[in-house]
């Protein structure tokens, strides 16, 4: 079950401004946050006067109840129907010491409604929750528009921003991935430091690649367990022509990898290829690790743990599957436009057909198409994304990244593997940029316009280095 995003709430006030409005704009805040899904963790009506943060009592009482709640708590709005107390609002989320986002709206005065009696000045009382906010060390997120009605389509699209910059912190904190077998000699691109990513809170499991066939070898292909994957696999992806071998390794890897993800909660995960598993048991991983990625469980190639990073990260923002690829090609002589390519394990839900299942007819040449099926041949639905990149900067000890939004074209584009014609505002200048940095060829991409999203919890809580190529 879906758990949905619960927001703590701070209700501003200020005994000399009209303290009804904090009744009234309490009641519509959590109308409007629970009409658009989310949970709100706020003081009743009888805890404080109005439900409302003023005094250093009620910083307390309100500190308290997020306390009570931190473990549910994705993220804080502070909500200012009138001027609100500034300290009020500080202290309490020192108090509280959640550690979380926190978002502040303002209400907006109404021309007619200028009056002793309704007048809210809360225009002016933002800027001194935020001065305070700084001044606390704080870090803090605002609307697009300085006062906003909660109950506009500006405010719900903040909102809905907001809460996936919270899953991002969260997911990000705290996540779990698993690396199937060694880095491939030759890939030096996709080094990365666990050391760095467990300082951020991220670990990474590990296990031997000839441990994980070992495993699969030892399952039959009468079990149940590999039956039903197998079932799984021929629902999934359009499998006429792959030799049955390899239709039965492919369940029983699955299998193994189910497993070990479960026991070891892990959320993501990055597997050795290219070109071991090939030689020593006979397929190409790419359908099982575009399952787990379309099942909200990323899974990139070649152990890039950091690709799987930004995988993970642009899923918990969307809420859909995300794709690892390749920079790979240009497109003709368009400045702003490219291809993007993986051999693949795309997940389907990006793909514009189910997939077909082939063999890769580069390591073919080489080692017999038998041992070489497992690629998903299919094209990109033409639709805008987000991608994002992530990577261990070992240099100066620290996570960095950049994201950016485009979309997948419909140009037309004959190759093979999982593919698709992009464009990219200013992909020059993005293009100098990665190579300038230093960056891998790999990126994450989701269907999805989340950047603003990605970048403010990367950069402003997260405290990551981000470029945000806008």
């Amino acid at each position: 079950m879906k758990v949905p995003t619960t927001f703590g709430l701070i209700v501003g006030n200020r005994g000399f401004f009209p303290g009804h409005l904090c009744e009234t704009g309490r009641a519509e805040m959590i109308r409007v946050l629970e009409a658009e899904g989310f949970r709100v963790i706020a003081l009743g009506l009888d805890d404080t006067k109005y439900g409302s943060v003023e005094s250093l009592s009620d910083a307390h009482k309100c500190a308290d109840l997020f306390k009570r709640h931190a473990d549910a708590i994705d993220g804080v709005i502070v909500t200012l129907p009138n001027f609100g107390d500034e300290r009020a609002v500080a202290n309490t989320l020192r108090f509280a010491g959640l550690d979380v986002p926190v978002l502040v709206q303002a209400f907006p005065d109404e021309p007619g409604k200028m009056d002793i009696d309704h007048r809210r000045d809360s225009f002016c009382g933002k800027m001194s929750v935020c001065n305070n906010l700084r001044q606390y060390g704080i870090p803090y997120s605002l609307t697009a528009l300085h006062t906003v009605a909660p109950d506009s389509e500006s405010f719900r699209a903040d909102v809905r921003r907001f809460a996936a910059t919270c899953r991002v912190v969260r997911g990000l904190r705290g996540a779990r991935f698993g690396m199937v077998g060694a880095r491939t000699t030759a890939f030096n691109t996709v080094r990365f430091s666990e050391k760095i990513l467990e300082r951020a809170g991220i670990s990474v499991e590990t296990i031997d690649l000839s441990e994980a066939i070992g495993r699969a070898q030892a399952l039959k292909a009468d079990e149940p367990a590999v039956k039903a994957k197998r079932a799984q696999i021929e629902a999934y992806a359009r499998t006429k022509g792959v030799p049955d071998e390899a239709l039965a390794n492919m369940a029983r890897f699955g299998v193994v990898m189910d497993r070990w993800m479960a026991d070891n909660e892990l959320v993501g995960s990055a597997v050795q290829c290219w070109s071991a598993i090939e030689e020593f048991f006979g397929i190409i991983p790419c359908t099982v690790m575009s399952m787990l990625s379309n099942g909200l469980m990323p899974s990139a190639c070649e152990t890039d743990i950091a690709g799987t990073t930004a995988m993970y990260a642009l899923q918990l923002a969307s809420g859909k599957a995300s794709a690892l690829v390749d920079w790979n090609n240009n497109y003709a002589d368009d400045p702003d436009k490219c291809v993007l390519f993986h051999c693949s394990n795309w997940p389907k839900d990006l793909l514009t057909d189910i997939p077909v299942m082939r063999n890769n007819d580069i390591l073919a040449n080489t080692m017999g198409e038998a041992r070489t099926f497992g690629p998903l041949y299919g094209r990109a639905k033409p639709e805008p994304f987000t991608y994002l990149r992530i990577e261990t900067d070992d240099v100066n000890g620290r996570l960095a990244a950049y994201a950016g939004e485009g979309r997948f074209t419909d140009d037309p584009l004959e190759s093979f593997g999982g593919l698709g014609v992009v464009e990219v505002p200013r992909l020059q200048a993005l293009l100098q940029f990665i190579c300038d940095r230093g960056f891998e060829h790999h990126v994450a991409v989701n269907l999805a316009l989340v950047a603003d999203s990605i970048t403010e919890a990367l950069d402003r809580y997260l405290g990551w280095e981000v470029y945000y190529h806008k």
